[in-house]
């Protein structure tokens, strides 16, 4: 058993070199560029709900309050005619990137402290680079792709976009496996 003290070189290591992978995989290769299309007359519709001042949050489209208003004719009428839509509002203003790399530069030690627990309770000092890659890969893979697909079944996110952020995440578990491999205790 490794201490979790003990590993904080791996976590904030491997938490660096996601950051520098994930920005490369953002800025750089196109698979993401297709995740989202751009609504019709796009104009036109953000001045029609700028009317209504929707405040950010997540929202859904026809809306109920429970199973029973679920079953009503009304809407079921109103699915049927649509749209039907999920979306998130977010607040006007130009995008904050400071907040939102910060946060996920954050989520990413995060994923290496639990990688570093699961290994260091299963792993001796002096483990295998192999046992360790292993152990650290199943758990940083599971922590960054395994709940992606609920927003494919529960929203309606096109499985083309969750399967290339899952396979994001298999490269940031690839290489967090592979920082903790290398700085593994002795």
């Amino acid at each position: 058993m490794v201490a979790l003290t003990s590993l904080g070189l791996p976590i904030l290591l491997s938490a660096v070199a996601v950051f520098i992978v994930s920005s490369i995989v953002h800025l750089f290769l196109p698979h993401h560029k297709s995740d989202f299309e751009g609504i019709p007359d796009e104009a036109a519709v953000a001045a029609e709900l700028r009317k209504y001042n929707i405040r950010p949050g997540d929202y859904f489209m026809p809306f109920v309050h429970g199973m029973k208003e679920m079953q009503s004719v009304e809407y079921q009428q109103k699915l049927m005619e649509g749209p039907r839509i999920v979306m998130t509002v977010r607040p006007s203003g130009s995008d904050s990137m400071g907040k939102a790399l910060a946060v996920w530069f954050v989520y990413c030690l995060v994923i290496g402290v639990f990688a570093a627990y699961v290994a260091g309770r299963a792993l001796p000092p002096g483990a295998d680079y192999l046992e360790v890659f292993r152990f650290v890969g199943v758990t940083a893979f599971a922590a960054y792709s395994l709940s992606l697909p609920q927003q494919s079944i529960w929203w309606s996110k096109k499985w083309s976009s969750t399967f290339k952020s899952m396979l994001d995440g298999l490269l940031y578990a690839l290489v967090t496996a592979g920082v903790f491999g290398w700085l593994w205790p002795a």
